[in-house]
């Protein structure tokens, strides 16, 4: 494994969010990119590479969400085989297995529009099996596929510090390296394709268990007559902190849900993941196990769509049905 940390602050200067002046070399200049999946990260990923001067086609199966990136200067591209056809690098943002594969195979799909050498970044948590499955398929189109999973959650995007874990050949990886930078502090290469997914599921078991413990801290605190908002800077710097904790403690004893940072859909997704992986493995699991059925249970009173902050009235007695 070859970790490289990547200096946003040095070659890049943000003015306001999505807006960033830096100087691109002429081969990275000349690389043309098609993003896929404006959502939640994806909005902020663009902006940064706009930023920096990047050409740059975008699609989205909502049009709409595209439209502050085509007035920041994006091309909106008609379909996904039109994105694929325009561009060098396809990059990837989307909820989850079942939408790559839509994207590469039904009336979305830009498989068959892949000429050799061009390479695909896929920024989504998806399942490890597909994602060598749809390597493979790219692969006999003469084109490269990445699996390159991101942490850091929105703030991380808007920032351009986003942890990025990266499967596939490193050779290829290091051909679009520098299009990460204005994206991350951290790029790793975790191994062959696949490699990039499995060590995301392993992220979000740390992620997953964490808002669970945060969720039940924040109201035994308060069940027990403690200011729960004085706990994020009470423990910071501790044996009890992380980047989770900060975000989480102040938002649930606030029960500040928006903006949403996190949603309960998306980790619980994650989660099954992590608990088929460690089954078709045999690996004990049981902390992830229950983490997914307590989300599920969150889930099914109607906060399958709210920030993970709204744990909270899992614990705290003040839920209310949505």
């Amino acid at each position: 494994m070859r970790e490289v940390k990547s200096d946003v602050a040095a070659p890049l200067t943000v003015i306001h969010p999505g807006r960033i002046t830096g100087t691109l070399n002429s081969e990275t200049a000349m690389t043309r990119i098609g993003f896929i999946g404006i959502g939640l990260m994806g909005l902020p990923m663009c902006q940064r590479l706009l930023g920096v001067g990047h050409p740059l086609v975008v699609w989205n199966r909502s049009p709409e969400k595209c439209t502050a990136l085509i007035k920041a200067g994006a091309k909106l591209a008609s379909s996904t085989a039109s994105l694929a056809r325009q561009s060098d690098v396809i990059m990837l943002c989307v909820s989850d297995t079942a939408a790559v594969a839509s994207l590469l195979g039904d009336s979305h799909g830009f498989l068959e529009s892949l000429s050799a050498g061009k390479i695909i970044v896929d920024f989504s948590s998806i399942d490890p099996v597909a994602t060598r499955e749809f390597a493979a398929a790219v692969q006999a189109q003469g084109a490269h596929w990445i699996d390159a999973p991101v942490s850091g959650g929105v703030a991380g995007a808007k920032a351009g510090a986003l942890v990025i874990m990266a499967g596939g050949d490193e050779a290829i990886l290091d051909r679009v390296r520098p299009l990460l930078v204005p994206l991350s502090q951290r790029l790793t290469h975790m191994g062959p394709s696949g490699a990039g997914q499995v060590t995301k599921i392993c992220n979000q078991l740390i992620v997953a268990a964490n808002a669970v413990l945060i969720a039940e801290a924040v109201a035994l605190a308060e069940k027990a007559g403690v200011d729960a908002g004085k706990l994020a800077p009470a423990l910071a710097g501790g044996f009890a902190d992380s980047k989770p904790f900060q975000l989480l403690a102040p938002r649930m004893s606030a029960r500040q849900f928006e903006p949403v940072q996190w949603r309960v859909q998306t980790l619980l997704k994650d989660l099954d993941m992590a608990v088929a992986l460690s089954s078709r493995l045999d690996s004990s699991t049981p902390l992830a196990a229950h983490a997914a059925t307590l989300l599920r249970q969150h889930g099914e009173h109607g906060f399958l769509s709210h920030d993970l902050s709204s744990l909270i009235t899992l614990f705290a007695g003040d839920r209310k049905a949505c």
